[in-house]
């Protein structure tokens, strides 16, 4: 059962980045004409890419300020646009730009290339030079876009090298999680965890800086769409848990079961009715819920919804935004939250929750257990559990530092438990945060990340960072290069950069 945001997640491949290229009149229609030949080859080649998700499309030559604000606009009112790369071919004097660029919502990236990977030593005239000076457009350009002080990513280097189709493949993926981010309805079924700090914030300051929106619902609401489901539809579900993860005898208790599966089955239908993205549910506020969602909230992650625990909207959203820039990577992304740690050997940490960790991440089939849940008090809620794969993940937590929003992206390294775990029934991730549990969890604290995070091992901190600067939010990276007494600066700096805006 696909929902359509798990099917819009599927068809990202419809959205398009514009491939751009400026020159000027003072060539002639016969340099035009090639500067145009080039661009296609360019583009296209880029659209071949299985590491862009999106369609590359080639647009005409910019050679004029009325031509370039009218390609702007029209990039503005282009739903399937999600950005731009911009190229100057040739010279193309940058005041033409500034119209244009002012007016431009979307994203852009600045590509710093040259048609031509060599020399042609022996024959090179200045018609070569003058058709092929991207050495010194592109500075005309990178200036005017630094005097204006507009967010852009800057790639340097030849097309067709795979670090250059890398950096833009990843751009691309930022473009795509700001798209999302535009369009995203996040629900939350009332209120957060009562007294709690960090996953509070502001829902309004929120929708315009990222453009997703936050409402609240009644949890009577979700109560009254669960009771519209029969028990012979919730059986059908029961089944198909039963035919894609274990169920064993000890585990299998068809009146629980049934209970988890219409919660599914309500939840699933409210949101897909209601258009929305990601949720939040909050275990002190479930009146009339025979179970905390467990199975019913993995599935929904496992078919695209973001999600966070106790009312977390900012983890929902950005559990959703991930997950969306992750679409056809390797590896899962899912709600995620900092439990406990082993200080032997190299010191690491188990992450979890109590039931909602994505099987997107799973490293083996999961089993569908029943256990007690000394929290909520409610009936023992069905749940699935598994262990995490081992590899390269990142963790990301966005917090609310009261003039503007952070990200704090840790890199870490997933490995396997040391030893079993017969009595830990939740699913379960254990890492070493970069470039260890000591650095990574002070330099954590001195940020202000959260215990909640999402976590991620298709996305590395390079698509975070594009996201961030498309989206203008502080990112703070931990990773093997950080130390503490040059962290403790950056954010003393980022503090005055922020407080003189």
């Amino acid at each position: 059962m696909q929902l359509r945001k798990a099917e819009h997640m599927k068809n990202i491949k419809d959205l398009e980045i514009w491939f751009v290229t400026g020159s000027q009149y003072l060539y002639g229609e016969q340099a035009l004409a090639q500067v145009a030949v080039n661009s296609q080859k360019i583009a296209a080649s880029l659209d071949s890419q299985q590491s862009i998700p999106v369609r590359v499309v080639f647009k005409p030559v910019m050679t004029s300020p009325e031509a370039i604000r009218s390609l702007c606009r029209e990039a503005n009112n282009a739903e399937k646009c999600i950005g731009l790369v911009l190229w100057m071919h040739t010279f193309s004097p940058a005041k033409m730009w500034i119209a244009g660029l002012k007016s431009l919502t979307k994203p852009f990236l600045h590509l710093h290339t040259q048609f031509n990977k060599v020399l042609p030593w022996a024959t090179i005239d200045m018609d070569f030079m003058n058709l092929n000076q991207s050495a010194h457009g592109d500075r005309e350009f990178g200036f005017i876009t630094a005097r204006l002080g507009l967010a852009r990513k800057v790639v340097a280097g030849y097309w067709e090298d795979p670090e250059t189709v890398s950096e833009i493949a990843s751009w691309t993926r930022a473009a795509v999680g700001w798209h999302e981010s535009q369009n995203l309805k996040v629900a939350t079924f009332d209120d957060k965890m009562r007294e709690v700090a960090v996953t509070d914030g502001d829902k309004v300051e929120a929708q315009s800086r990222f453009g997703f929106s936050v409402n609240a619902y009644g949890v009577g609401d979700l109560v009254a769409r669960i009771n519209q489901f029969s028990d012979a539809d919730a059986d059908k579900l029961v089944q198909l848990y039963r035919d894609t993860y274990t169920v064993t005898k000890q585990h299998d208790r068809p009146d629980t079961l049934r209970v988890a599966a219409k919660i599914e089955l309500g939840l699933r239908a409210f949101l897909e009715e209601g258009d929305f993205g990601a949720f939040t549910d909050n275990f002190m506020i479930l009146h009339g819920l025979g179970q905390l969602p467990g199975i019913a909230v993995q599935r929904l992650m496992a078919d695209g919804y973001g999600f966070g625990g106790e009312g977390d909207w900012k983890t929902a959203a950005t559990v959703r935004i991930m997950k969306v820039m992750a679409t056809g990577l390797t590896g899962g992304t899912s709600f995620m939250e900092d439990y406990t740690y082993d200080f032997t050997g190299t010191p690491k940490e188990l992450g979890s929750h109590m039931l909602e960790v994505c099987p997107s991440i799973a490293a083996a089939k999961p089993t569908v257990e029943v256990h007690p849940l000394g929290i909520g008090g409610k009936a023992d809620p069905a749940r699935l559990v598994f262990t995490a794969p081992s590899g390269p993940a990142v963790v990301a937590s966005l917090i609310d530092m009261g003039n503007r929003f952070r990200l704090i992206v840790n890199e870490i390294d997933v490995i396997q438990p040391e030893h079993p775990l017969p009595k830990l029934p939740v699913a379960r991730a254990v890492w070493v945060p970069r470039p260890n549990l000591k650095v990574a969890s002070t330099a954590w604290i001195y940020a202000g990340g959260a215990h909640h995070t999402s976590f991620s091992q298709a996305l590395t901190m390079e698509h975070l960072v594009d996201f961030c600067e498309i989206a203008g939010v502080e990112l703070i990276p931990i990773d093997g290069d950080t130390k503490i007494n040059d962290f403790r600066r950056l954010l003393r700096w980022e503090e005055t950069a922020y407080s003189r805006r």
